[in-house]
């Protein structure tokens, strides 16, 4: 009878190493964001209305406040590019703004 001897691993230990080069990455955990535009800013509720030939603030007032002696809402409103309330010519774009009702208006 033959006493084979089992080879004995108990002590070997591994290990892999690589060449490769190891890279960090990146840390994006503080990072923040935010918009911002050049835009103006426009009272969401305030529109905007194209003057077409033959418009006048009264018949534009009455277009969208139903009266057209409020045409003086909207020549304030567009001061900047309104000397007159009689010479607003086709293309200008006018600021609409919102008006409060009334009392007895709906």
């Amino acid at each position: 009878m033959s006493t084979d001897k089992k080879p004995d691993f108990s002590n070997v230990k591994g290990a892999v190493k690589t060449t490769e080069e190891i890279v960090k990455k990146p840390d994006f955990g503080n990072v923040q964001s935010s918009v911002q535009s050049t835009e103006e800013i426009i009272d969401p509720v305030e529109q905007a209305y194209t003057v077409e030939k033959g418009d006048t603030l009264s018949a534009i007032a009455r277009q969208f406040y139903g009266k057209a002696n409020k045409w003086p809402v909207i020549f304030e409103a567009n001061r900047d590019q309104l000397d007159n309330p009689d010479r607003i010519m086709p293309g200008q774009v006018l600021k609409i703004p919102s008006i409060e009702p009334e009392s007895g208006e709906a």
